[in-house]
């Protein structure tokens, strides 16, 4: 059984409750840290407040409000890339002040507030602001919240603690795009409703977070921090840092071929001619995947590399773009399987990278150093989201997606190859 949030942390440095390890060999297992369960629940309420954004959002903006695909793929984009300058920005202050916590806690309360500003949203580009400043927010929390998930186990048990945290975190993905189907089917202004109890749940992860979640220090009483040039200094360690340049590179070549999940919603609601109001359940098939599947990928990523286990899941999402793809792609079976995959493939890549980066990190740039990572993807994915909307615009979905299958299947060749012949 994994400890309960009320259980507190055995986190990292200087939290005297930490229980003794059990001896290597012994055949016991530890328990999950109480932090990283109290930040999976945290997490779960949140996701439960941003998919119900998230999931009714394609529909909103294309369907309602009128959106060309390819003003939809800068929006969409701009989603994702909006968390690019943030995450340094999250990273490094968590890091100078020592108060991870604190700034993680800030991004929270600031996606929080956005999710009532989009009650007073009434075109695209005002709906793009709120969600750009809601993906600000998004962009401080990360890198912190996963320093103290990094900071709070052993390095062993790295792909095991994301995992547990990710499989929490999607068990709120599971739940919001249910949580804004029932609300659509039950109100009669049904957006406005979505958002005003998205922001309720996300209220509620706030409190959550400053009720149970314990911070760390990692920094040393004996040594002063100098803070001039100490940014520059960060940015040199980081970059000589063995192996963190190699992973940024591979998290961005893939993450330009890496199609959004919106444009894939949007592609199986037109094959399937599936209604409007069950829009929003097409979220959850991919939820359940990555539910079932987080903790046994992190596990396994842990026991046979962290590395090998990212370049699979993303031929997984190769396999769900080529079934998708094919003539069989618009029926209901076909439809499940490409959101079990897209699942699976989140499982294997979204907490397997941190727990890849964060044992190459010196424990007083942990945060900085997932903020790279992480960075680098999102400015990827945001120029994957430009050109897949594009793309569509003037080949139409079905040419779109052929052009990101076979860029897939090329970058991916590329670096499994580099892989095996640098033995990383």
């Amino acid at each position: 059984m994994y400890l309960s949030a009320g259980r507190a942390a055995d986190t990292a440095a200087g939290v005297r409750s930490t229980p003794p390890r059990p001896p290597r060999g012994t055949g016991v297992r530890r328990a999950v840290a109480g932090n990283v369960i109290a930040l999976g629940m945290v997490s779960l309420v949140t996701d439960v407040s941003a998919e119900m954004v998230t999931a009714v959002l394609p529909l909103y903006l294309v369907v309602g409000l009128g959106m060309s695909p390819l003003a939809f793929g800068a929006l969409d984009g701009l989603y994702q890339g909006a968390t690019a300058l943030s995450r340094l920005a999250g990273g490094h202050i968590a890091d100078r002040a020592q108060r991870r916590k604190l700034v993680a806690g800030t991004g929270y309360a600031l996606s929080a507030c956005c999710k009532l500003a989009l009650l007073a949203a009434t075109t695209p580009w005002a709906v793009g602001a709120v969600l750009a400043a809601d993906r600000t927010g998004k962009g401080l929390r990360t890198a912190p919240r996963d320093a103290l998930i990094s900071l709070s186990c052993p390095q062993e048990e790295q792909g095991r603690a994301f995992g547990v945290h990710r499989a929490m975190d999607t068990a709120g993905a599971l739940l919001g795009p249910l949580v804004a189907f029932a609300v659509l089917w039950a109100a009669r202004d049904g957006y406005d409703a979505v958002f005003v109890v998205s922001f309720c749940a996300a209220a509620l992860g706030v409190l959550l977070l400053a009720l149970f979640v314990r911070d760390t220090s990692t920094r040393t009483p004996d040594r002063p921090v100098k803070r001039k040039r100490r940014g520059r200094r960060s940015l040199r360690t980081l970059a000589r840092t063995p192996g963190l340049p190699k992973l940024c590179l591979i998290a961005a070549l893939l993450g330009v071929v890496t199609v959004s999940d919106s444009f894939l919603y949007l592609l199986l609601q037109r094959r399937l001619d599936l209604p409007t109001a069950y829009f929003p359940l097409l979220p959850v098939g991919t939820a359940a995947g990555f539910l079932l599947l987080a903790v046994p990928l992190g596990r396994l990523a842990d026991r046979f590399g962290r590395r090998p286990v990212f370049l699979a899941g993303h031929g997984v999402l190769l396999m769900a773009y080529v079934l998708l793809l094919g003539p069989w792609g618009g029926g209901t079976a076909a439809a499940v399987c490409v959101l079990v995959l897209l699942g699976a493939f989140y499982a294997a890549t979204d907490g397997v990278l941190m727990a890849a980066a964060g044992p190459l990190l010196p424990p007083h740039l942990k945060a900085s150093g997932l903020a790279l990572v992480q960075t680098s993807q999102a400015l990827a994915r945001f120029a994957g989201s430009l050109l897949f909307g594009a793309a569509w615009m003037y080949f139409g979905p079905g040419g779109a997606l052929t052009a990101a299958t076979a860029g897939l299947a090329v970058v991916l060749a590329a670096v499994a190859a580099f892989h095996r012949g640098s033995h990383a």
